[in-house]
């Protein structure tokens, strides 16, 4: 019962996509794609203090990645740059809430890549390493 939960919640998302669109004067912005499988995405964020203010997605592709974006999108408007530093990828798979394949792992994650690496060229983080082979 709870796996046909989260598949309605993750087509939900995918559907009717939360923060979908665009910020005019973005005060961090990255963008990424996913060549094996064609997800694309972006990501806008508006930063006053230490707080993200507002955030927005833009993208296309499989309903695993695109419900990931908008539910990170979700968790992150209203938290300080610091916290959202912090978000992994168990995050994501908490927030999913069902069971992914190995094959999709990069999928689920393309969004929190592209919120990261925002961040790190906004300044705002260190640039990781790109450890997404490792999966």
């Amino acid at each position: 019962m709870a796996m046909d939960y989260y598949r309605e919640y993750i087509l939900d998302h995918y559907r009717n996509p939360r923060n979908y669109g665009k910020l005019d004067h973005p005060d961090a912005h990255a963008e990424d794609s996913n060549p094996l499988c064609g997800d694309q995405l972006a990501i806008d964020l508006q930063i006053e203090g230490e707080q993200v203010t507002a955030v927005r997605f833009q993208g296309r592709g499989c309903a695993i990645s695109q419900a990931a974006a908008s539910m990170l999108s979700e968790m992150i408007e209203g938290k300080t740059v610091e916290e959202v530093v912090q978000l992994g990828k168990d995050d994501v798979l908490d927030a999913l809430g069902i069971p992914i394949s190995p094959a999709r792992l990069k999928c689920a994650f393309l969004s929190l890549r592209v919120l990261h690496r925002s961040l790190a060229l906004a300044g705002l983080e260190q640039p990781a390493t790109d450890d997404d082979d490792e999966e």
